[in-house]
């Protein structure tokens, strides 16, 4: 355990490569600069921060983001579905989903849900961070994964790092199925307003500049610069290291919990293991505004279809 200097908090690792328990600190009061630059720099480690037995509401929710960064809309397709006077809140629940893009859709994902991702990767300009809070949770099930994409990637031979530095891939809503043709909300949502992009497969993170894995199963179309099979299979090899438990940890919720992690160093899954389980699952989420990719040789990212992701 690790203390902040010149403040109370208290940052515990949780697994070895991410995620770590911070206490206290009162999110539902103005941050001292101290307690900021500690949150910050356990972001920077950890990629995934955790809080217990915080009160907020939708306002403290959006005041204590505000803090990080600028607060973007709750989500490119959210249209009528945030709560009235809070257009940055975005709910998660079976619910909401189901409200948001069509009943079916849910159902024809993947058994955990959106599988790994990192929020809303089609935008010229994804979120930077991601706030997500628990209201309401059941009694068991319903935890949330977290993987660190730097670890990931320094996980690689020299020789797959070499090579994957050098690629881009698409990133498009809808792409692990033909969203488009879909008469549910979901292809109403993508017909009238697609969201893709091309970033690089490695990306340099702004502040620490590591190298991430900027690659995700929910979201990641097709490497561009490699024949569909070839596409394929290395897709198939960073995916499966994605997913290998070492560089992962799992939170349990429970009502009051925040999770903050960085969007651009991290993914996450929700695996669906609660949907069978008496009493709802309810979260709220918020994100901040995102830079553009950038690969190791200074390339940004190339906008196909939607706009710059910018505050609410």
């Amino acid at each position: 355990m690790t203390a902040v200097t010149e403040t109370r908090l208290q940052v515990t690792p949780l697994s070895g490569y991410t995620g770590a328990l911070i206490t206290g600190v009162d999110l539902s009061s103005p941050l001292s600069p101290a307690e900021v630059a500690g949150i910050r720099d356990a972001l920077h480690q950890w990629k995934v921060v955790f809080f217990r037995d915080q009160t907020l509401d939708h306002a403290a929710h959006i005041a204590f983001g505000t803090q990080f960064g600028d607060v973007t809309p709750g989500h490119p397709y959210e249209g009528d579905s945030a709560p009235p006077e809070f257009p940055q809140i975005h709910t998660v629940s079976p619910a909401a989903y189901d409200h948001r893009y069509g009943t079916k859709y849910r159902k024809k994902q993947s058994p955990n849900g959106p599988q790994w991702h990192a929020d809303v990767t089609p935008l010229i300009n994804p979120p930077s961070h991601s706030i997500l809070r628990a209201e309401t949770v059941p009694p068991y099930g319903g935890d949330t994964q977290f993987v660190n994409v730097a670890a990931v990637y320094q996980g690689l031979a020299p020789a797959v790092r070499e090579f994957i530095d050098e690629l881009r891939a698409e990133h498009r809503f809808g792409a692990t199925f033909s969203a488009d043709r879909s008469s549910e909300k979901i292809g109403d949502h993508v017909r009238s307003n697609p969201l893709a992009s091309i970033h690089p497969v490695v990306r340099v993170h702004p502040e620490t500049e590591e190298r991430v894995v900027y690659v995700n199963p929910s979201f990641t179309r097709e490497i561009v610069d490699l024949s569909p099979r070839e596409s394929r299979h290395v897709l198939d090899l960073l995916f499966e290291q994605i997913a290998r438990p070492e560089y992962s940890v799992r939170f349990k919720w429970e009502p009051g919990s925040v999770a903050f992690w960085d969007n651009r160093a991290a993914l996450h899954l929700a695996p669906r293991d609660f949907e069978h389980v008496e009493g709802d699952r309810v979260l709220h989420r918020i994100t901040l505004v995102g830079d553009i990719p950038v690969g190791p040789k200074g390339i940004l990212s190339q906008l196909i279809s939607g706009d710059f992701f910018g505050a609410a």
